[in-house]
Order: C-alpha cells, then structure tokens, then sequence
C-alpha cells in the first residue's frame, strides 16, 4: 500500500470548509444564470427531472471517484493522474486526463469570467437607479449595447478576473477558504430574499408548477443532452476543480457524506434560483424560454417595474456575482497549483500568468457578441463553441474517464482504502455505478453530440 501523500499546498481547516468550498465551486453563474434558462428552453419540470437522474446517477458518483483521486495524489490534477497511473501500474497516457481537466477549467473560466462580467455591470445599472421604470424596449436596447461595446465587456472581464486571482494568489487557508467562509452563507442569504419577494408576487405556485410539473413530451435526446452538461457543469466534474479541492480534505473526512452534501447543496441552489426567477417572470408576463439572456434581458425589466425593485434588483445581481466568484477560484485553481508545482513558482506569480492567459482566451468570447459575431464554426460563434466543447463534451468526457479509471484501472484495494465508506452495501452501489452504469450513460448521450456535430 503507497504512503499517504500531503499536499504542501495546504488542507482544508474543517470538513466544513471543504463543503463550501466544493459547493462554491459547484454553486455559480451554473445554478443561478444556466440553470433557469435551459430549463426555461426545455419545458421546465421535464428538464428538472432529468437533470436530478443525471445528478444521481452520473454526477454523485463521480465526484465521490474525483474527491477521492484528488485526496490520494494531494498534487495539481496532471500530476496527480501521472503518479496515481505509476502506482496502479497503469497506462502512463492516463496522465492526459489531469491535462484534460486543467485545460477545460481555463476555457470555462475564460468565458465564464465574461459573463460574469455582465453581473457586475449590472449591479452598477441596478445601483444607479438606471432601471426604475425600464420599458422592454430599453432593457432589450440596455443589454444590447452592453455586450456590443468590446471595451466596456473587457473592462469588466478584467475586473472580474482581477477578483479571482487576488483570491487564488492567497493560498488554501488565507485565499480560498477565507472567501467561500463569507460568500457562501451571503449567497444563501441573498437567495432566500429573493424567494421571499418571489412568494409576495402571488404567481410563486405557478413557478413551482412550472419547475415540478414534468411535461414528458419535452424529453428527447437534446434534453438529455443539456441535462447531462448542465450537472457536469454544475458540479465542476472533469474539469480538475473537485480533484483540487480533494487535494486539500483531511484524511479523515468521509468522502461519501461530503460529496452528498456538495450535491445537495448544488442541485438545492438551482432549484432555489428557478423558484425565485420563474414567478417574477411569470408575474411580469415574460417569456421563461429567454436562453441565456434570460436574466440580463428580462429581469431588469421586472425588477424596474416592482417597488423596491432598485434594491431586489442589486441584490440580485450581487448574488450572481458571488456564486460567479466562488467558482471561478476553483476553475483556475488546478492551473495554478500545476505551475507552483513544476516551476517553484509563488502562488503570486503563478496566478498571474494563469490569469494573464485565462484573460487573453476570454477575449475570444469578448469579440463574439460583437466584432467577431458573424464569425463562426461549425454555425457557433466562438463563446458557443467553447460552451458546447466544455459543456458537452469535455467535462462530460473528463467524468467518463475518472469512472473507467477509478473503476478498472485502480486496484480495488486502493478505492477502498481511500474512499473508506463505512457500509459495504453502499460500497458496492457506488462500485456498481461508477464501473458500470455511469460510463455506458455517459456514452450512450455521447451519441447524441455526434449527431449534433
């Protein structure tokens, strides 16, 4: 049996850090921005019902396998999978998948940090009273010329970006945990406001129908399709952030329980979010099939017309940028961790040139809504594509690659020893599912993105 590893990068001070730290890393613009839209696009409770199957059945079990890959090797994602594939006397070409992961945290954050970018143009639109009174028009005209103006979407992409590596550069204890200890419990907070005002509005059952009332015609092989992305991206899995963040859990933390509570929380902010956002659509007689200009194009217009509505409307918009925040940390953690690693660089210096480079890429989704939008592949604008690759293909490969890893390469001896489930029944579901069940439903929905392309 290998001697345990540490990390020198540091540990987690509690099994309670790390569960908000995880679910910070799963909770962001996924939950609060993706979530409702594409439920909205996919007849709302048919997607919430197929994005809770695929939660639990693809989702839980890789991210138990990929917290524990992550406490095992204690390093940055690629070097992890180079030592573990040396210890199970596997294939070395395993090594790939630690640079699989590192790489699709970067092009997610790259365009995730765009997009978070138009949060917190927002909150300064919401602060300034500028959406009092809104006409569709105008809101329709305000998002419009936000994302067509190139130099106000990079000035707001690097003050976003310039937020999350000041967080990274701080380390595990002082950086990390010290950011999701008090965005967390905020987002929370600012949520169940935000649902408190949705009751108030009287259309509040009618967003919980449209949320839990599956409408089984919807259900076809794109939904799927989406459903799957969305908890892959949802979750962080595949993309080295939940390995990373496995890196730094006590040895004597249950994997089992803190991976369930990270999911819980994950899929508990999602539904939260499209029951705070579905009755206030509803209400203001909005079309919930908006897509991914859903909350920027619609929202402000509700929020302009309600009382109080400068106010909601900020703390909304701050809620996205918060979940947008405790997630980002992690999708650059990876590259960052890597580069200490195998250069001996500071985490100040390394986050600089990982962000340097995430900001440079992000430009790419910058130009797509507006110098580059005629521009595309494959019929996507550069910012479709890299949401359709991450999305749809590379997190979702990244999961079946963990699972047949985790399942045939690794010596049972070895999962066992460090996934350490007190419940051999449990045990043997989980074996079941993460050999079996999970990479044959990862590659039978793989069908389908042939298809597409």
């Amino acid at each position: 049996m290998p001697t345990k590893n540490t990390s020198i990068h540091g540990e987690w001070s509690s099994r309670l850090a790390f569960i908000l730290a995880a679910a910070g890393s799963a909770v962001g613009l996924g939950n609060i921005w993706k979530f409702p839209y594409m439920a909205g696009e996919n007849g709302g409770g048919a997607f919430v019902l197929i994005y809770l199957i695929c939660i639990a059945v693809f989702g839980l079990p890789i991210m138990m396998a990929e917290v524990m890959l992550g406490r095992r090797g204690r390093q940055s994602p690629i070097n992890t999978m180079k030592m573990l594939s040396q210890q199970e006397n596997a294939h070395k070409a395993w090594g790939l998948l630690g640079w699989c992961g590192v790489l699709a945290g970067v092009l997610i954050l790259s365009y995730y940090s765009v997009i978070a970018g138009w949060s917190l143009s927002y909150v300064l639109e919401s602060t300034s009273g500028s959406l009092r009174y809104i006409t569709e028009t105008k809101a329709g005209e305000l998002f419009s010329n936000l994302i067509a103006s190139s130099l106000t979407l990079i000035f707001w992409h690097t003050l976003f970006m310039l937020m999350t590596m000041i967080v990274v550069a701080r380390g595990v204890s002082n950086g990390l945990e010290m950011a999701v200890k008090y965005l967390m419990p905020a987002l929370a907070a600012l949520i169940l406001v935000l649902i408190g005002y949705s009751i108030s509005q009287g259309y509040f059952m009618l967003g919980v129908k449209f949320m839990f009332t599956p409408d089984f015609s919807k259900i076809n092989q794109a939904v799927l399709l989406d459903a799957m992305g969305q908890a892959f991206f949802s979750l962080s899995l595949g993309m080295g952030a939940i390995m990373i963040y496995g890196s730094y859990l006590s040895q004597h933390a249950s994997i089992a329980k803190t991976s369930f509570a990270v999911a819980l929380a994950d899929i508990t902010v999602a539904i939260l979010a499209g029951l705070a956002i579905f009755p206030i659509v509803f209400a203001n007689q909005l079309e919930a099939a908006q897509g991914p200009g859903l909350i920027f194009n619609t929202l402000p217009l509700a929020f302009g017309q309600m009382p109080g509505g400068v106010i909601f409307g900020t703390l909304f918009f701050v809620l996205l940028v918060f979940a947008a925040w405790t997630s980002s940390i992690s999708l650059i953690e990876p590259a960052v961790v890597w580069l200490v690693e195998r250069c001996g660089l500071t985490r100040i210096k390394a986050s600089v040139i990982c962000g340097s480079v995430t900001w440079l890429v992000g430009l790419g989704t910058v130009f797509s809504f507006n110098i580059w939008k005629t521009y595309t592949v494959f019929d996507k604008t550069v910012f479709e594509l890299l949401d359709f690759l991450t999305s749809n293909i590379m997190l979702p490969l990244g999961g079946l690659l963990i699972a047949v890893f985790v399942g045939w390469s690794m010596r049972e001896s070895s999962v066992k020893d460090e996934i350490a489930m007190s419940s051999s029944m449990l045990y043997q579901a989980w074996r079941f599912l993460i050999r079996f069940v999970t990479p044959v439903g990862v590659l039978l929905i793989f069908f389908r993105v042939i298809e597409i392309i």
